[in-house]
């Protein structure tokens, strides 16, 4: 008799569990009554909602990265085996309509729609380019193609991370040999501007020195030759110690006599 007066309160309890639905954060929730989509979206918490006649889809609408592990077709028509990250979100007020347009697995329209971008984009360019600065390039112009069809129905794309990129036997070390050479060829470019402006320096001291010389010659008149003689022979006179003088009459030091 106890066990029937307690089954009650059990059903009615197990009865409140299941007509509560429990939004993480992250997520939004969305009321299906007998099939048909409520416009409402619930955000994070607990909502009360009846079992018997609804049922709430809950729908994520923070970042989720995408795997795809696809080949990239060049401008040279080789295949590019590349593995990328497609990070999108779903815009919350969106999601009732991307729900009923298009479903809950959207995702497969993510993914043939980057497939589609991605052949459009990566065939303007050459399979060396993906293994190059311009990967960033690629990847922003496959973003923006895809946010064109995809921004309308609530899908945004934040960016196309090509994680790994396997290019055809052989190519690999061609374009490993073409940087090597770049490489080379800038520092041999760096040496001979270094010589170059060593030998411009060396011009500009010898010039200098020149210049220097040249002006010094033009200084020394007979007059200043002579009152340098003066002003040594005085010197001279006032040291210590014995000296012996030669001079031509005319001047305290041997002049050189012409031949």
């Amino acid at each position: 008799m106890k066990a029937l007066k307690i089954l009650p309160a059990v059903l009615l309890g197990g009865l409140m569990a299941t007509s509560c639905a429990v939004i993480k954060p992250g997520e939004v929730g969305v009321k299906q009554r007998l099939g048909k989509l409520d416009s409402k979206v619930m955000a994070q918490g607990a909502h009360a909602y009846n079992p018997f006649v609804t049922r709430v889809v809950v729908t994520p609408v923070r970042t989720v990265n995408l795997e795809v592990a696809l080949n990239l077709p060049s401008k040279e028509g080789l295949n590019i085996s590349s593995n990328i990250s497609i990070l999108y979100r779903i815009e919350q007020e969106m999601v009732p309509t991307l729900i009923r347009d298009v479903g809950l697995n959207y995702e497969q329209i993510i993914r043939s729609v980057f497939r589609s971008s991605s052949a459009d984009i990566c065939a303007k360019f050459m399979a060396k380019d993906m293994h190059s600065g311009r990967r960033s390039e690629i990847e922003d112009q496959i973003a923006d193609r895809m946010n064109t069809l995809l921004k309308e129905r609530g899908i945004t794309i934040e960016a196309v991370l090509m994680k790994s990129i396997q290019l055809p036997a052989g190519l690999y070390d061609s374009i490993e040999a073409r940087l090597q050479a770049e490489q080379e060829a800038l520092r041999m470019q760096f040496v001979l501007e270094q010589e170059k402006r060593e030998a411009e320096r060396k011009v500009i001291e010898a010039k200098g020195d020149r210049d220097a010389q040249q002006i010094l010659s033009e200084g020394l008149t007979k007059e200043i030759l002579e009152l340098r003689s003066i002003e040594a022979f005085l010197k001279l006179a006032e040291s210590n110690g014995s000296k012996v003088i030669i001079t031509n009459g005319e001047s305290p030091f041997i002049i050189q006599s012409q031949p």
